[in-house]
């Protein structure tokens, strides 16, 4: 019996990409069908290959990011290689890049350049502060733009700011680069006209910067910086129990704070304390609030305290490593593990968090670097003589 067609069968995907960004929107719609031809550097790839060698000797960066992609290695300085990517935009349907500031132009894959030669193309930017504005030719990583768009002056401690620990600008920008990509796709099948995407890191994140931008700009200081607490919500945070274990909870309502007061603190009395009246007063007595809950979860196991609140329709959480989340419960019980081949070796990976009802997922493997450089020659006419000529001149 064969399998479903996934949604983005017969859509090709072209990608100048590097990183985290542009590769995490190509994973996405790898995920979902589209043949996604990864353009590689000859010899060494892209560079987050060797960001670290702990997945069986990759990158764990590469390995999330790159399953179910060919990879074509091509020196696009070389006449030889740029024409073999001509003749693969020619029929491509996407095309995505993240190269540095200032690159794409120079080798004429600037967008204006592409639409006019390619009028079905959809052309993908991913740049770090947008391909016009002052900041144009500026290079930028994730962690410049955590600091940039102010998130890192929100993250960490009273003490001192921290860093999101994972790629969190990179994530957003690719985020909106797939969506776009996919909305573009609906627009030329309905209209017929293709729109290019784009997309900067700065601009990314920015949108999710929105809740502390109003808070700051119509109170007149910014949020607070408290850990694990939340800025404009108390009770929230860690709390540390009898047996040394944290468990982070939150308040989020009138009703969730009586239920706390009487049910679990066996202190009725405090939803008639005016510190206490609204959510904006137990913000304002925080270090009070904190105080009652800290002593109450002291007398208990962490175990006992979460299947408390739960009882009384508190949302509650353990304070988990990534050890323990690689062995979730509910990771499990969904079946949400699969198995994905690495070169030698294969990994576990999760499944895309999007189900499609009726379509399998598709965990295609990662490639090695040029795995497929000869299998997309030959598709694309080339001899045998042709390709060892290529090899040959360092041209793939």
């Amino acid at each position: 019996m064969s399998l479903p067609q996934l949604p983005l069968s017969g859509i090709t995907v072209v990608s100048l990409e590097q990183a985290v960004a542009a590769p995490y929107a190509t994973r996405q719609l790898a995920d979902l069908g589209a043949r996604v031809i990864k353009v590689e550097r000859p010899g060494d790839g892209d560079f987050a290959r060797r960001y670290d060698t702990t997945v069986h000797g990759h990158s764990s960066y590469f390995v999330w990011l790159n399953r179910s992609k060919e990879s074509l290695t091509l020196d696009l300085k070389a006449p030889r290689g740029r024409e073999i990517l001509d003749r693969l935009l020619d029929g491509a349907d996407v095309f995505v890049q993240n190269l540095a500031p200032g690159a794409a132009d120079r080798l004429g894959l600037d967008t204006s350049t592409l639409t006019g030669r390619y009028p079905h193309l959809v052309p993908c930017t991913i740049s770090g502060y947008g391909t016009t504005g002052p900041w144009a030719d500026r290079k930028s990583y994730d962690l410049l733009v955590q600091c940039q768009t102010g998130l890192v002056s929100l993250t960490g401690t009273a003490e001192e700011p921290a860093r999101v620990g994972i790629s969190v600008a990179d994530i957003a920008a690719g985020m909106y680069a797939y969506s776009g990509v996919l909305t573009a796709l609906y627009t030329r099948a309905t209209t017929g006209r293709a729109h290019p995407v784009e997309v900067s890191l700065f601009e990314a994140l920015a949108e999710w910067m929105g809740q502390p931008a109003y808070y700051t700009r119509h109170g007149g200081t910014q949020p607070p910086r408290l850990g694990a607490q939340h800025a404009t919500i108390a009770p929230y945070g860690t709390f540390t129990a009898a047996d040394g274990k944290d468990v982070l909870f939150s308040v989020q309502n009138e009703r969730e704070w009586a239920a706390l007061c009487a049910d679990f603190l066996g202190r009725p009395e405090l939803t008639g304390d005016p510190r206490f009246a609204t959510g904006s007063d137990r913000v304002a007595h925080r270090e009070e609030v904190n105080a009652i809950v800290a002593e109450r979860i002291a007398r208990s196991g962490a175990a006992e305290i979460l299947k408390n609140l739960e009882a009384i329709g508190i949302a509650c959480a353990d304070v988990n490593d990534v050890t323990a989340f690689l062995d979730h419960p509910v990771l499990a019980a969904r079946d949400r593990w699969r198995e994905v081949a690495v070169p030698g070796a294969t990994v576990q990976a999760l499944l895309p968090p999007a189900d499609l009802a009726g379509l399998p997922a598709r965990m295609d493997p990662v490639p090695a670097v040029g795995e497929h450089t000869e299998k997309i020659l030959a598709e694309l006419g080339h001899s045998r003589a042709d390709i060892d000529s290529l090899r040959a001149d360092a041209v793939v």
